[in-house]
Protein backbone atom coordinates (compact mmCIF):
# COMPACT_ATOMS: atom_id res chain seq x y z
CA UNK A 1 0.00 0.00 0.00
CA UNK A 2 2.14 2.78 -1.29
CA UNK A 3 2.71 5.45 1.57
CA UNK A 4 3.08 9.09 0.06
CA UNK A 5 6.18 10.76 1.39
CA UNK A 6 4.20 14.07 2.48
CA UNK A 7 1.97 11.80 4.60
CA UNK A 8 4.77 11.47 7.45
CA UNK A 9 1.84 10.11 10.00
CA UNK A 10 2.17 6.88 7.93
CA UNK A 11 5.61 7.13 6.80
CA UNK A 12 7.05 7.19 10.69
CA UNK A 13 5.26 4.30 11.62
CA UNK A 14 6.79 2.52 8.46
CA UNK A 15 9.84 3.95 9.23
CA UNK A 16 9.40 2.68 13.14
CA UNK A 17 8.39 -0.98 11.82
CA UNK A 18 11.35 -1.44 9.76
CA UNK A 19 13.78 -0.31 12.59
CA UNK A 20 12.94 -2.92 14.66
CA UNK A 21 15.43 -5.37 14.36
CA UNK A 22 17.98 -2.33 14.95
CA UNK A 23 16.15 -1.83 18.69
CA UNK A 24 16.54 -5.33 19.38
CA UNK A 25 19.99 -4.93 18.25
CA UNK A 26 20.45 -2.07 20.16
CA UNK A 27 18.83 -3.23 23.60
CA UNK A 28 20.78 -6.55 23.35
CA UNK A 29 24.16 -4.70 23.28
CA UNK A 30 24.02 -2.27 25.58
CA UNK A 31 22.68 -4.54 28.69
CA UNK A 32 25.01 -6.99 27.70
CA UNK A 33 28.30 -4.63 28.71
CA UNK A 34 26.06 -3.54 31.92
CA UNK A 35 27.53 -4.97 35.42
CA UNK A 36 24.61 -6.24 37.56
CA UNK A 37 24.71 -7.57 41.28
CA UNK A 38 25.78 -10.64 41.67
CA UNK A 39 22.31 -11.29 44.25
CA UNK A 40 19.99 -10.85 40.74
CA UNK A 41 21.13 -14.34 39.77
CA UNK A 42 19.50 -15.54 43.13
CA UNK A 43 16.62 -14.53 43.35
CA UNK A 44 13.36 -16.63 43.49
CA UNK A 45 10.70 -15.12 41.30
CA UNK A 46 10.28 -12.20 38.46
CA UNK A 47 7.97 -9.36 38.33
CA UNK A 48 7.50 -6.97 35.18
CA UNK A 49 5.66 -3.55 36.24
CA UNK A 50 4.74 -2.34 32.63
CA UNK A 51 1.58 -0.59 31.46
CA UNK A 52 0.20 -0.64 27.88
CA UNK A 53 3.06 -0.64 25.14
CA UNK A 54 5.55 -0.90 27.85
CA UNK A 55 4.29 -4.37 28.89
CA UNK A 56 4.30 -6.06 25.46
CA UNK A 57 7.60 -6.86 25.32
CA UNK A 58 6.95 -8.58 28.69
CA UNK A 59 4.11 -10.57 27.11
CA UNK A 60 5.92 -11.69 23.59
CA UNK A 61 9.13 -12.79 25.41
CA UNK A 62 7.55 -14.60 28.47
CA UNK A 63 5.20 -16.82 25.58
CA UNK A 64 8.30 -17.88 24.20
CA UNK A 65 10.37 -18.46 27.55
CA UNK A 66 7.57 -20.14 29.68
CA UNK A 67 9.13 -23.22 29.07
CA UNK A 68 12.58 -22.62 28.90
CA UNK A 69 13.11 -20.09 32.19
CA UNK A 70 14.33 -21.48 35.64
CA UNK A 71 11.81 -19.56 37.59
CA UNK A 72 8.22 -18.00 37.41
CA UNK A 73 7.95 -14.97 36.09
CA UNK A 74 4.22 -12.23 36.16
CA UNK A 75 3.41 -9.30 34.29
CA UNK A 76 1.76 -7.46 36.77
CA UNK A 77 -0.40 -4.15 35.25
CA UNK A 78 -1.56 -2.84 38.39
CA UNK A 79 -0.50 0.23 40.91
CA UNK A 80 0.66 -3.02 43.57
CA UNK A 81 2.54 -5.84 43.59
CA UNK A 82 1.52 -9.01 44.27
CA UNK A 83 2.11 -10.38 48.08
CA UNK A 84 4.63 -12.45 47.50
CA UNK A 85 7.24 -10.19 46.41
CA UNK A 86 10.19 -9.71 48.84
CA UNK A 87 13.67 -9.11 48.82
CA UNK A 88 14.14 -12.56 47.50
CA UNK A 89 12.44 -10.98 44.32
CA UNK A 90 13.34 -9.32 40.93
CA UNK A 91 11.12 -6.51 40.12
CA UNK A 92 11.38 -4.90 36.61
CA UNK A 93 10.24 -1.87 36.42
CA UNK A 94 9.53 -0.79 32.60
CA UNK A 95 8.09 2.39 31.22
CA UNK A 96 9.00 3.71 27.91
CA UNK A 97 8.62 7.37 28.57
CA UNK A 98 9.52 7.10 32.74
CA UNK A 99 6.09 8.51 33.91
CA UNK A 100 3.74 5.98 33.87
CA UNK A 101 2.09 6.39 37.43
CA UNK A 102 1.86 2.97 37.84
CA UNK A 103 4.87 1.85 37.26
CA UNK A 104 6.52 4.86 39.18
CA UNK A 105 4.10 3.59 42.36
CA UNK A 106 4.95 -0.38 41.56
CA UNK A 107 8.84 0.44 41.95
CA UNK A 108 8.44 2.75 45.47
CA UNK A 109 6.52 -0.73 46.75
CA UNK A 110 9.06 -2.42 45.62
CA UNK A 111 12.54 -0.40 47.38
CA UNK A 112 10.27 -0.44 50.34
CA UNK A 113 9.96 -4.34 50.74
CA UNK A 114 13.59 -4.44 49.57
CA UNK A 115 13.01 -6.49 46.66
CA UNK A 116 15.84 -6.49 43.89
CA UNK A 117 15.16 -3.70 41.10
CA UNK A 118 15.93 -3.18 37.48
CA UNK A 119 14.59 -0.20 35.97
CA UNK A 120 14.36 0.52 31.78
CA UNK A 121 13.30 3.60 30.59
CA UNK A 122 14.33 6.69 28.38
CA UNK A 123 14.20 8.62 30.89
CA UNK A 124 11.54 10.64 32.88
CA UNK A 125 10.32 10.35 36.70
CA UNK A 126 11.43 6.79 36.38
CA UNK A 127 14.99 7.37 35.19
CA UNK A 128 15.61 9.92 37.66
CA UNK A 129 14.24 7.40 40.82
CA UNK A 130 17.17 5.11 39.55
CA UNK A 131 19.81 7.63 39.65
CA UNK A 132 18.69 8.60 43.22
CA UNK A 133 18.28 5.50 44.61
CA UNK A 134 21.06 3.90 42.67
CA UNK A 135 18.53 1.62 41.27
CA UNK A 136 20.35 -0.47 38.54
CA UNK A 137 18.96 0.62 35.17
CA UNK A 138 18.75 0.65 31.61
CA UNK A 139 18.43 4.17 30.70
CA UNK A 140 18.45 3.94 26.35
CA UNK A 141 18.11 6.33 23.37
CA UNK A 142 15.72 5.45 21.32
CA UNK A 143 17.26 6.39 18.02
CA UNK A 144 15.80 3.91 16.04
CA UNK A 145 12.09 4.59 16.95
CA UNK A 146 11.52 7.57 14.88
CA UNK A 147 7.43 7.39 15.94
CA UNK A 148 8.75 8.00 19.60
CA UNK A 149 5.48 5.76 20.35
CA UNK A 150 5.82 3.06 23.25
CA UNK A 151 3.94 0.77 21.10
CA UNK A 152 6.19 1.25 18.61
CA UNK A 153 9.43 -0.21 20.73
CA UNK A 154 8.75 -3.79 20.52
CA UNK A 155 12.09 -4.15 19.69
CA UNK A 156 13.51 -2.40 22.47
CA UNK A 157 11.62 -3.98 24.75
CA UNK A 158 12.14 -7.61 23.46
CA UNK A 159 15.74 -7.10 23.34
CA UNK A 160 16.39 -5.72 26.46
CA UNK A 161 14.19 -8.80 28.51
CA UNK A 162 16.74 -11.43 26.13
CA UNK A 163 19.49 -9.49 27.30
CA UNK A 164 18.63 -8.85 30.27
CA UNK A 165 17.57 -12.98 31.45
CA UNK A 166 20.07 -14.22 29.44
CA UNK A 167 22.90 -12.56 31.45
CA UNK A 168 21.42 -13.62 34.58
CA UNK A 169 21.40 -16.89 33.56
CA UNK A 170 17.36 -17.23 33.97
CA UNK A 171 17.29 -18.12 30.20
CA UNK A 172 19.70 -19.70 28.28
CA UNK A 173 19.79 -18.44 24.64
CA UNK A 174 22.87 -17.80 22.04
CA UNK A 175 23.62 -14.73 20.39
CA UNK A 176 23.59 -16.99 17.26
CA UNK A 177 20.23 -17.80 17.79
CA UNK A 178 19.19 -13.93 18.36
CA UNK A 179 20.81 -12.82 15.14
CA UNK A 180 19.23 -15.56 13.09
CA UNK A 181 15.97 -14.16 14.26
CA UNK A 182 16.83 -10.75 13.76
CA UNK A 183 18.11 -11.36 10.28
CA UNK A 184 14.53 -13.34 9.73
CA UNK A 185 13.02 -10.07 10.29
CA UNK A 186 14.38 -8.36 6.99
CA UNK A 187 13.10 -10.81 4.60
CA UNK A 188 9.82 -10.16 6.19
CA UNK A 189 10.22 -6.32 5.76
CA UNK A 190 10.79 -6.78 1.93
CA UNK A 191 7.21 -8.68 1.73
CA UNK A 192 4.73 -6.91 3.80
CA UNK A 193 6.05 -3.12 3.60
CA UNK A 194 4.42 -0.02 2.17
CA UNK A 195 5.74 -0.16 -1.42
CA UNK A 196 5.07 -3.96 -2.10
CA UNK A 197 2.14 -4.44 -4.36
CA UNK A 198 -1.30 -4.56 -2.81
CA UNK A 199 -2.25 -7.82 -4.42
CA UNK A 200 0.60 -9.53 -3.58
CA UNK A 201 1.05 -7.53 0.41
CA UNK A 202 -0.47 -10.41 2.87
CA UNK A 203 -0.66 -7.51 5.09
CA UNK A 204 -2.79 -5.39 3.12
CA UNK A 205 -4.62 -8.61 2.22
CA UNK A 206 -5.48 -9.06 5.65
CA UNK A 207 -6.09 -5.62 6.36
CA UNK A 208 -8.87 -5.38 3.83
CA UNK A 209 -10.78 -8.24 5.11
CA UNK A 210 -10.92 -6.93 8.34
CA UNK A 211 -11.79 -3.12 7.45
CA UNK A 212 -15.28 -2.17 8.69
CA UNK A 213 -15.32 -5.55 10.98
CA UNK A 214 -14.62 -6.11 14.16
CA UNK A 215 -11.22 -8.14 14.69
CA UNK A 216 -11.26 -11.12 16.58
CA UNK A 217 -8.12 -12.90 17.42
CA UNK A 218 -7.34 -16.27 18.19
CA UNK A 219 -3.40 -17.92 18.92
CA UNK A 220 -2.00 -19.75 21.24
CA UNK A 221 1.44 -20.97 23.07
CA UNK A 222 4.27 -18.99 21.85
CA UNK A 223 1.99 -16.66 19.39
CA UNK A 224 0.23 -15.48 22.19
CA UNK A 225 2.50 -12.46 23.73
CA UNK A 226 2.89 -11.38 19.99
CA UNK A 227 -0.44 -11.62 19.16
CA UNK A 228 -2.02 -9.61 22.25
CA UNK A 229 0.79 -7.00 20.62
CA UNK A 230 -1.32 -7.01 17.17
CA UNK A 231 -4.34 -6.40 19.09
CA UNK A 232 -3.17 -3.24 21.04
CA UNK A 233 -1.59 -2.07 18.10
CA UNK A 234 -4.88 -2.45 16.39
CA UNK A 235 -6.48 -0.44 19.28
CA UNK A 236 -4.28 2.14 19.18
CA UNK A 237 -2.64 2.81 15.51
CA UNK A 238 -6.16 1.64 13.68
CA UNK A 239 -8.25 3.47 16.05
CA UNK A 240 -10.38 -0.27 15.99
CA UNK A 241 -12.06 -2.47 18.32
CA UNK A 242 -10.46 -5.79 18.74
CA UNK A 243 -10.20 -8.71 20.78
CA UNK A 244 -8.33 -11.70 21.68
CA UNK A 245 -8.40 -15.44 22.86
CA UNK A 246 -6.36 -18.04 23.38
CA UNK A 247 -7.06 -21.93 22.10
CA UNK A 248 -7.38 -24.07 23.96
CA UNK A 249 -9.30 -22.08 26.17
CA UNK A 250 -11.65 -20.22 24.11
CA UNK A 251 -12.83 -24.14 23.10
CA UNK A 252 -14.51 -24.30 26.74
CA UNK A 253 -16.73 -21.47 26.49
CA UNK A 254 -16.86 -19.04 23.38
CA UNK A 255 -17.95 -21.37 21.14
CA UNK A 256 -21.35 -21.59 22.59
CA UNK A 257 -21.25 -17.27 22.32
CA UNK A 258 -21.42 -17.43 18.44
CA UNK A 259 -25.32 -17.09 18.67
CA UNK A 260 -26.69 -14.26 19.94
CA UNK A 261 -27.39 -11.56 19.04
CA UNK A 262 -27.58 -12.28 15.70
CA UNK A 263 -25.90 -9.39 14.36
CA UNK A 264 -22.98 -9.80 15.38
CA UNK A 265 -22.29 -11.71 12.38
CA UNK A 266 -22.51 -8.47 10.19
CA UNK A 267 -19.68 -7.08 12.57
CA UNK A 268 -17.27 -9.32 13.50
CA UNK A 269 -14.74 -11.41 11.28
CA UNK A 270 -11.85 -14.14 13.24
CA UNK A 271 -8.28 -13.76 12.44
CA UNK A 272 -6.40 -16.91 13.24
CA UNK A 273 -2.64 -17.43 14.05
CA UNK A 274 -2.08 -20.92 13.71
CA UNK A 275 1.62 -22.29 13.49
CA UNK A 276 2.47 -26.11 12.80
CA UNK A 277 4.84 -25.78 16.27
CA UNK A 278 1.99 -25.30 18.18
CA UNK A 279 1.52 -28.70 20.06
CA UNK A 280 -0.06 -31.66 17.94
CA UNK A 281 -3.57 -31.35 20.27
CA UNK A 282 -3.80 -27.83 19.82
CA UNK A 283 -3.48 -27.80 16.19
CA UNK A 284 -6.66 -30.25 15.99
CA UNK A 285 -8.53 -27.84 17.43
CA UNK A 286 -7.73 -25.22 15.31
CA UNK A 287 -9.36 -26.97 12.35
CA UNK A 288 -12.10 -27.84 14.50
CA UNK A 289 -12.65 -24.22 15.78
CA UNK A 290 -12.57 -22.88 11.95
CA UNK A 291 -15.47 -25.17 10.81
CA UNK A 292 -17.80 -24.46 14.24
CA UNK A 293 -16.94 -20.69 13.36
CA UNK A 294 -18.02 -21.28 9.68
CA UNK A 295 -20.88 -23.05 10.47
CA UNK A 296 -22.18 -20.38 12.92
CA UNK A 297 -22.41 -17.97 10.22
CA UNK A 298 -18.90 -15.56 10.73
CA UNK A 299 -16.17 -15.24 7.99
CA UNK A 300 -12.07 -16.21 9.08
CA UNK A 301 -8.96 -16.06 7.89
CA UNK A 302 -6.36 -18.19 9.00
CA UNK A 303 -2.42 -16.90 9.21
CA UNK A 304 0.18 -19.25 9.87
CA UNK A 305 4.08 -18.19 9.90
CA UNK A 306 6.27 -20.03 7.76
CA UNK A 307 9.31 -19.48 9.23
CA UNK A 308 11.26 -22.42 10.73
CA UNK A 309 11.36 -21.88 14.52
CA UNK A 310 9.36 -20.62 17.23
CA UNK A 311 11.31 -17.17 17.56
CA UNK A 312 11.31 -16.65 13.72
CA UNK A 313 7.49 -16.88 13.96
CA UNK A 314 7.32 -14.54 16.63
CA UNK A 315 9.10 -11.97 14.50
CA UNK A 316 7.46 -12.60 11.26
CA UNK A 317 3.95 -12.29 12.95
CA UNK A 318 5.71 -8.85 14.37
CA UNK A 319 6.20 -7.59 11.03
CA UNK A 320 2.98 -8.70 9.61
CA UNK A 321 0.94 -7.69 12.19
CA UNK A 322 2.36 -4.38 12.44
CA UNK A 323 2.37 -3.60 8.84
CA UNK A 324 -1.46 -4.62 8.94
CA UNK A 325 -2.73 -2.53 11.64
CA UNK A 326 -0.74 0.62 9.86
CA UNK A 327 -2.99 -0.31 6.33
CA UNK A 328 -5.96 -0.73 8.58
CA UNK A 329 -5.57 3.05 10.03
CA UNK A 330 -5.03 4.07 6.42
CA UNK A 331 -8.00 2.43 5.24
CA UNK A 332 -9.88 4.11 7.60
CA UNK A 333 -8.11 7.53 6.88
CA UNK A 334 -6.81 7.34 10.88
CA UNK A 335 -3.21 9.23 12.32
CA UNK A 336 -1.90 5.93 13.61
CA UNK A 337 0.33 8.70 15.66
CA UNK A 338 -2.05 10.28 17.74
CA UNK A 339 -3.73 8.54 20.61
CA UNK A 340 -6.35 11.31 21.63
CA UNK A 341 -8.62 9.56 24.19
CA UNK A 342 -5.61 7.82 25.71
CA UNK A 343 -3.78 11.56 26.31
CA UNK A 344 -7.56 12.83 27.43
CA UNK A 345 -7.51 9.90 29.65
CA UNK A 346 -4.10 10.94 31.01
CA UNK A 347 -4.64 14.49 31.24
CA UNK A 348 -7.97 14.29 32.90
CA UNK A 349 -6.47 12.02 35.43
CA UNK A 350 -3.77 14.15 36.35
CA UNK A 351 -6.41 16.84 37.08
CA UNK A 352 -8.04 14.66 39.93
Amino acid sequence: MAINPQENKYKLIADTIRAYPLQLKQAWEEIETQILPESFKSVNNVVVSGMGGSALGARIIDSYIVDKIRLPIEIFTEYHLPNYVSSNSLVIAYSYSGNTEETINAAYEALKRNAKIFCITTGGRLGKLAQQEKIPAYIFNPINNPSGEPRMSLGYSIGSYFSLFHKLGFISIERETIDDAVNSMFEFLTEFHENVPNDSNLSFKYATFLHNYVPIIIASEHLYGISYAIKNQVNENSKTFSCLFDIPELNHHLLEGLKNPSKIKRVLKFLLFSSNLYSEKNQKRYKVTSEVIEKNGFEFLAYSPRSSTKLKQIFELLIFGSFMSLYLARLYGEDPLKIPWVDYFKEKLSKQ
